[in-house]
């Protein structure tokens, strides 16, 4: 395993992260198999756990919690809030009244009296920089939290934040987590140099993108992965994004056979290889799946492969940028377009 700073924090964390969105109704995983998982993560090597209010309903964190009780200071322990949990209207987004809330709510189902890194799992625009960063400086003051981060902001709100803390002298994002797989690449415009720029670390999701690049999607086989079952619409080949995944994915498969990897290895290896990326979060559903994903932590991919895969995929190209979650709201909604 590799190990790198997280920004400019000085924590050291293993460059393939657990996710923890997998555990719970998701995955539909029990207490036994969560503990067995975290267990081999973290004698692969792993240091950094990342989970959310969110997955399961809360469901994550408690699993989590029982899971790595009596090992909690070997661990970086993350996070997220800001989505909804359930129908109140009020228990979600950026506000003081609400991440003061969802924080003691983490806490609780987690088992600790702090987290590592807390962090906005989505940008809420309904909500001022200052109210959020004033909230998240007042709990980290307070030694419930160590750090804080955002998830998925856009670049020009990463830019907006760091400027607003500076400003109204806050503690400032320290860390990003965005969308980033050889598939989806548009991060690489704007996001990562803005990161670069700010010293933030960079923990990216979905690195396999849903499974395409986990070696179990190709053109000759029917496309059965779980992730299919309850997101057809992403894996509908008649769809003219996810066909041009589908054949990048085989122009892929070329690569990673002749450099002797795995799909798994390729698609790792390239997201750990860009210097603003500090790791890679993995979301394993099953035993096999971290074993799979843990033969990767090693991985380094030689320059004439990362060519080779700029030739399927150019730099910075998004093969379907409608999945994104970064996108302004006023490409979304029309009404704030519109006078």
């Amino acid at each position: 395993m590799q190990y790198r700073s997280l920004g400019r924090t000085g924590v050291q964390v293993s460059s393939l992260v657990l996710g923890a969105m997998n555990f719970g109704r998701l995955g539909d995983s029990t207490q036994d198999e969560v503990t067995a998982m975290v267990d081999v993560a973290l004698d692969g090597g792993i240091n950094l756990v990342d989970t959310a209010d969110m997955y399961g309903q809360g469901e994550s964190e408690e699993l989590i919690g029982k899971a790595i009780a009596g090992r909690r200071d070997d661990i970086v322990l993350a996070t997220k809030a800001s989505m909804p949990m359930g129908e109140e209207r009020n228990h979600r987004g950026g506000s003081r009244r609400w991440l003061v809330t969802a924080l003691e709510d983490s806490l609780r189902r987690l088992g600790v009296d702090h987290v590592d890194l807390y962090q906005i799992h989505r940008w809420d625009p309904s909500v001022s920089d200052e109210e959020t960063l004033s909230a998240l400086t007042d709990l980290q003051r307070a030694g419930k939290i160590r750090y804080f981060g955002s998830s998925t902001f856009p670049a020009y709100r990463i830019v907006q934040a760091q400027w607003a803390a500076r400003e109204h002298h806050l503690g400032r994002y320290v860390t990003e987590q965005p969308n980033y797989s050889i598939l989806q690449r548009g991060i690489e415009t704007h996001v990562l140099p803005v990161t670069q720029e700010y010293g933030l670390g960079v923990l990216v999701w979905s690195p396999l993108a849903s499974g395409w690049l986990s070696g179990a999607i190709r053109a000759d086989r029917e496309i059965a992965t779980s992730r299919s079952a309850f997101m057809p619409h992403r894996f509908d080949t008649a769809i003219p994004a996810n066909q041009a995944k589908m054949n990048a994915v085989e122009q892929l498969a070329v690569v990673a056979d002749q450099a002797g990897l795995t799909m798994i290895q390729l698609a790792l290896g390239f997201v750990t290889a860009h210097p603003g990326v500090t790791s890679a979060i993995i979301g394993p559903r099953t035993m096999a799946h971290l074993h799979s994903q843990l033969a990767a932590a090693d991985t380094v991919l030689p320059a004439d492969v990362l060519d080779a895969i700029d030739a399927i995929v150019a730099p910075g190209v998004d093969l379907a940028p409608e999945e994104k979650h970064d996108t302004p709201p006023s490409l979304l909604d029309a009404s704030l377009r519109r006078r």
